[in-house]
């Protein structure tokens, strides 16, 4: 390794569909509950949205409120309260939903981890944290203002540009903290979560910074969810906890969700020598692209190289006790994940968790909750479960059927024994963290215990 440091986890903070705080988020997840719901924004639609479930947040469950200028005809916000005065007046003035959230469990993780203000105002702290989507609900409010309603610009207010641009959650924490290194964005589609994470730990890796608040959000938006349910992707069909169902022969595509996770991570001797609870050490993080033209289509190949890189940058040959998989429920997805897998690790003592069978899919903000989820089941010894892989499928899926397919010739059903259904105890070292996003963007992390 060199004189690569080693790179700790000191601490984390989230905001969770149907939970109040941190503390019930990890209640619910290993007591097998579901986080999802019925979204009363989308059944207010009618006919005109084909999916009704999600695992939302509400403003009023994060005691947040929407200040409207009567000067307006839609309730576009001028800004937001904080009921709790969590965050100061000045600092919202500026923030959308995401950069709110991103604040809160920013403030979470910086609290946990024990970092000072001068450890935080300096030029070795540094900020990484990205969305999926851009503030499509500011702008779709503020674009009727203006184009329909026909008010003038400064109806707008003046912070409308910075409430939607690309890296306003990391802007926004950044102007909080006032920390003096780095302040980026890493935007990769549904692996923006892990992609910051693994950003972040390159950045401490190779010594541009010493300590570094990363992670993703994406805020609850009736656009975004409405822009996959066009693509017919979405779950429908189901009861609200039954929608999520990676694996499962019945799967019919992902729950749209919404979340923030914020991780702090340290160096790692510097992290010790300070006396810091250490909750994680991360070993090793891989990137790429699949590399196939195909926008949408996971590729088996690319996750196979995924994997590769990965062993190649922990530098040891390694078998996890646990993967954490992307598992989003939709069909071919479900089934390349599964195989490329199975192919790579072969009949080992491992197992597989889903978290999105609990919560959905966060987009920008799923690797990081499920970056929160494997952090738990280090700290708990336990391994969360797959909700409602109730029947795996016993024949070769489609995929396995085409020419050109170099995998696994056995069914789904084959490797039922790897994905538990309710949480279990299991003694866990490791976890693999998996991610994918559309333009073919694939991310892997290795997370060890201290």
């Amino acid at each position: 390794m060199g004189d690569f440091k080693k790179v700790a986890v000191v601490g984390y903070g989230g905001v969770f569909p149907d939970c109040k705080d941190t503390e019930a988020f990890k209640e619910k997840i290993f007591s097998d509950q579901s986080l999802i719901r019925t979204w009363p924004e989308s059944t207010k639609m009618g006919k005109q949205t084909r999916s009704k479930v999600s695992g939302y947040v509400s403003l009023e469950e994060q005691f947040l409120e929407a200040k409207i200028s009567p000067m307006r005809e839609s309730q576009y916000p001028d800004t937001y309260i904080d009921q709790l005065k969590r965050i100061p007046d000045k600092a919202l003035s500026t923030c959308d939903v995401s950069s709110i959230w991103a604040i809160l469990s920013a403030m979470e993780a910086i609290s946990m981890s024990g970092w000072h203000t001068e450890d935080l105002q300096s030029e070795r702290t540094g900020v990484v944290i990205g969305s999926a989507t851009g503030g499509y609900e500011i702008q779709r409010k503020a674009w009727h203002e203006f184009f329909y309603v026909g008010n003038k610009t400064r109806t707008l207010g003046p912070h409308n540009i910075d409430r939607v641009m690309v890296y306003r959650e990391a802007a926004n924490v950044s102007l909080l903290l006032k920390n003096k290194g780095i302040c980026e964005a890493v935007g990769s589609a549904c692996a923006t979560g892990l992609g910051n994470i693994g950003y972040a730990y390159r950045l401490i890796k190779f010594g541009i910074q010493d300590r570094i608040i990363c992670g993703g959000v994406e805020p609850t938006s009736l656009e975004t969810f409405v822009g996959f349910d066009a693509m017919m992707v979405l779950s429908r069909g189901f009861d609200p906890d039954k929608s999520s169902r990676p694996f499962d022969r019945k799967r019919k595509g992902f729950v749209c969700s919404f979340g923030a996770g914020i991780i702090a991570l340290e160096e790692y001797e510097q992290a010790k020598k300070r006396g810091s609870d250490i909750l994680g050490v991360i070993e090793g993080y891989a990137n790429n692209c699949d590399g196939d033209g195909d926008m949408f289509s996971p590729s088996y190949e690319g996750q196979r190289r995924l994997w590769n890189l990965l062993s190649e940058d922990v530098n040891a040959p390694f078998v996890p006790d646990v993967i954490k998989v992307h598992g989003t429920s939709t069909p071919v997805g479900d089934a390349i994940e599964l195989f490329s897998i199975t192919d790579q690790l072969g009949q080992g003592d491992y197992l597989i968790s889903a978290p999105k069978s609990q919560f959905g899919h966060m987009l920008g903000g799923a690797g990081s909750v499920e970056f929160i989820t494997a952090l738990l089941m280090l700290e708990k010894q336990k391994v969360s479960p797959c909700l409602n892989s109730d029947e795996l499928n016993d024949e070769p899926e489609p995929i396995q059927k085409k020419p050109e397919w170099n995998g696994t010739d056995r069914p789904m059903a084959a490797f039922r024994n790897y994905l538990p259904q309710a949480t279990m105890d299991y003694k866990i070292n490791n976890v693999v963290c998996l991610n994918y996003g559309f333009g073919g963007t694939n991310s892997a992390l290795l997370l060890g215990k201290p």
